[in-house]
């Protein structure tokens, strides 16, 4: 009689802070046999993982990976197959810019049963160690989650327009390579020059910089700092209250001092 499969844990380890992890996640974290894990997923939380659990690094960025998504894909069904327990660990939350979405597709075309845990994304994390809310009766009513990379390095093909909405706080992910871009494009669509704008680099760790700026000095004010790394972009009014609200690790970068 064949022995049932257990079930591939698609788990969010959240921003990088291990306070954050969800008590599900952490205590998978010690039952399972192996963990699949990527770049951005702090060394604080990899620290958590007991002695004696594989560990199989599958680090991603962009046009740099260490294991294309494919295989990736195909690793989670062998070690399925073999009977193993496996958890995959992904920075943030498995379905906001994760692609944890295509890893569960292909496990259920071939029959692999799995769990998604989530996690605390990094745009509600980061912000909120940046002291940043990002939304406010005042001065946001709604906020947009957006991706700054693209397959095609030229692309960058959004609702502009849309996107350039005073009332609305946008979250930028992994869009340090295009900010220049980004900036461009949404005060070339209305955006006002003047928009506050933040960039947080690796958000809720101990290493977190906060860059607190406007729109139009967004980029050379992340080139003077010399950020670079994980870092997620918020773009809108509520920026703005990070001085205020700033709580945890009030130093900024270097650029920002220098204002």
């Amino acid at each position: 009689m064949l022995r049932p499969l257990s079930p591939v844990y698609l788990v969010g380890a959240g921003p990088g802070d291990p306070d954050l992890l969800t008590v599900k996640a952490f205590r998978l974290l010690r039952e399972v046999d192996v963990v699949v894990y990527d770049r951005l997923v702090s060394p604080a939380i990899m620290d958590l993982i007991p002695p004696g659990i594989t560990r199989i690094f599958a680090g991603k960025q962009a046009r740099n990976h260490h294991l294309p998504q494919r295989d990736i894909n195909d690793l989670l069904v062998d070690l399925a197959m073999a009977g193993r327990k496996i958890l995959r660990l992904k920075g943030g939350d498995p379905f906001v810019f994760g692609r944890g979405g295509e890893e569960a597709l292909h496990l259920a075309k071939r029959g692999i049963p799995f769990e998604i845990v989530p996690g605390i994304t990094a745009s509600t994390g980061c912000s909120a160690y940046a002291g940043i809310p990002l939304t406010h009766r005042d001065l946001a009513h709604s906020v947009r989650f957006v991706t700054g990379h693209t397959q095609d390095p030229d692309g960058l093909e959004l609702n502009w327009q849309s996107l350039a909405d005073p009332d609305t706080t946008l979250v930028i992910y992994m869009g340090l390579t295009n900010v220049g871009k980004i900036a461009e494009r949404l005060i070339a669509h209305g955006l006002d020059a003047k928009t506050p704008a933040a960039a947080i680099n690796y958000g809720t760790r101990p290493e977190q910089r906060v860059l607190n700026t406007t729109l139009d000095r967004l980029v050379g004010d992340i080139s003077r700092a010399q950020i670079t790394g994980a870092t997620l972009l918020v773009i809108g009014k509520v920026a703005g209250l990070a001085d205020q609200l700033s709580w945890f690790n009030h130093s900024l970068a270097p650029a920002a001092q220098a204002k």
